[in-house]
């Protein structure tokens, strides 16, 4: 089955929270009016029931049958007429929920391709979860509630027309206790919302918690950090719930109200309306109709202080979304074309020259991974690419050109094949050449499904050197012009370094590739090696030359041991 294409959401308004539910409305205004038209034809057929009892109940007393099939009639086309639009109503409810909630998702997934590392600089892990968690379904809370809400404050107006114009005290009653309701709840929202985005804050903070102690436990097992790291989870997590529970309290408070207030409003609609009934002012029917319309008045009311509070959670939730799309990458491309030739940091003077393995082995491990970060224009720097600098070129056709592999990279829950082969490019033979040159067929061989096994979170099965070796594979088959990796053997064993060291060459020839480490196994195995101390080259040649000529270097790659 063919999968259906995305629309592109759009470029969202993210100046204000509110103009980016404006936003969301805008983008879906077709099944949004269709929903607010089937939702008002919903709430008029409730609310001309009890005018139709009411009229019922007149010619029943009259002993007029003609008119009371007619009203019987009348009655059961309601009924037809809410059944239909009720199920619509709900249909294009949903459909908005799902445009409004799944539009934010693909926004905020463009904006974190878009950020690429500016994005964990900037918020934490926990922050970008719930959005996901719980803003998205808020925003679509938000977006639901516009039909219903709009249908409500249609029934309501009807309702008063007929009040007033079938007794004035009865619709005056209404239309002055409508607005007294509401001003009365209106209070309520602001320290609900103020308890709301408190809520939310420590939600992320806890969330962010979470995902480091399930990153980091293995660690923490080694250092026996467990218990500290769960008294500070214990704490967020009390905390979190402390502020839950004011919301709680808030929303009880509310939802009392939804109550309350309504359920006075229509007991004085029906002691008046019984009074006028025993003065002989409205008919027996009448009074029935009056009842009937009090007590429909509490299921518009309650949706009225209900879109109230959804709109509020919905604009504390799009607060959050606009604070993630406001951010803008700290690192930007321009628009020339990319072309062929050497990849050179001039901060450094390392030159990654065309279709030669190249490594480079630091005495200082970060200046190795500062200088793989400026070469992949992760961070700024004065890179050029063929003499242009890389600044000055079309980022996204760099990053198809250039990639940097280090040990932070992550593997995602999946299918291992899909992990690997992330462009869905790959052949079975090219999966075979990269697992054969990664020292990883026995990974494969091992698993119950091989390639088509489901993987946990961040390969959690696998071991250190299990995942390296893996990270190696997906570097691979992407198969870049020019590829760097930083230190892509440190976690396995000497065995199988001399290997990968002996097959990278061959997988790699006709291509660019700069590796990152101070192992003498992948040296020796190098086109050229570059000494990198204090920042800067110091002396190029093989390893063996090296060796022989640099005991700076010799000192790095031994370890200080002749």
């Amino acid at each position: 089955m063919r999968a259906l294409p995305v629309p592109d959401p759009g470029t969202p308004d993210t100046r204000s929270p509110t103009r980016y539910l404006w936003w969301t409305m805008r983008t879906q205004w077709r099944p949004l009016v269709i929903g607010i038209g089937f939702a008002i034809l919903w709430w008029l057929g409730q609310a001309l029931v009890p005018y139709v009892i009411g009229a019922a109940v007149n010619a029943f007393t009259a002993k007029d049958r003609g008119a009371l099939v007619q009203w019987s009639v009348v009655l059961l086309g309601l009924g037809g007429v809410q059944a239909v639009a009720g199920v619509l109503r709900h249909r294009f409810a949903v459909i908005t929920w799902l445009s409004a909630a799944y539009r934010t998702v693909q926004v905020t997934g463009r904006q974190a391709t878009r950020l690429g590392a500016t994005l964990p600089k900037r918020l934490s892990t926990g922050e970008v979860v719930s959005v996901g968690n719980s803003d998205i379904a808020s925003i679509g809370n938000a977006l639901d509630i516009m039909l219903r809400g709009s249908g409500a404050l249609v029934a309501i107006a009807v309702v008063t027309v007929i009040l007033l114009s079938s007794s004035l005290p009865l619709g005056l009653m209404v239309l002055v206790g409508v607005p007294v309701m509401v001003a009365a709840v209106a209070p309520l929202l602001k320290p609900l919302h103020h308890r709301q985005q408190r809520q939310r804050d420590l939600y992320g903070d806890m969330a962010t918690r979470a995902a480091d102690i399930v990153v980091g436990l293995r660690v923490l097992r080694g250092i026996g950090g467990e218990q500290v790291f769960a008294d500070r989870y214990r704490e967020e997590s009390q905390r979190t719930r402390q502020a839950g529970v004011r919301v709680a309290s808030m929303e009880s408070l509310l939802e009392g109200m939804q109550i309350l207030l309504p359920g006075l409003l229509v007991a004085a609609v029906t002691w008046l309306g019984a009074r006028f009934a025993l003065d002989r002012q409205i008919s027996g029917g009448d009074l029935v109709a009056f009842y009937g319309y009090a007590v429909f008045l509490i299921a518009p009311l309650r949706t009225l202080t209900e879109a109230a509070d959804k709109l509020t959670k919905g604009h504390v939730a799009a607060r959050r979304v606009c604070r993630i799309l406001n951010l803008d990458p700290e690192i930007t491309g321009g628009a020339l074309a990319v072309p062929d030739g050497p990849l050179a940091d001039r901060e450094s003077g390392v030159v990654v020259r065309p279709g030669l393995l190249i490594a480079l082995a630091a005495a200082d491990a970060e200046d190795a991974i500062a200088i793989a970060d400026r070469l992949g224009h992760y961070t700024p720097g004065d890179v050029t690419l063929d003499g242009m600098p890389v600044a000055d070129l079309d980022f996204a056709a760099l990053r198809e050109r250039v990639l940097v592999a280090d040990n932070a990279a992550k593997l995602f829950s999946g299918r291992l094949r899909d992990e690997l082969d992330v462009r869905g490019a790959a052949r079975d033979d090219d999966l075979a050449r990269a697992l054969h040159t990664a020292c990883a067929l026995d990974i494969v061989e091992a698993l119950p499904d091989g390639l088509d096994t489901e993987i946990a979170e961040a390969g959690r099965e696998f071991s250190g050197g299990q995942q390296q070796r893996l990270r190696l594979v997906r570097a691979l088959l992407a198969d870049p012009e020019i590829l760097i990796l930083v230190e892509p053997t440190s976690a396995v064993d000497a065995h199988t370094e001399a290997r990968i060291a002996e097959r990278l060459g061959k997988a790699r020839a006709g291509r660019t590739t700069l590796v990152c480490t101070t192992s003498p196994l992948v040296l020796d195995r190098a086109d050229l090696v570059l000494y990198v101390a204090d920042g800067t080259v110091r002396s190029e040649g093989t390893h063996r030359e090296l060796l022989q000529a640099d005991p700076g270097y010799r000192s790095t790659v031994t370890r200080g041991e002749d």
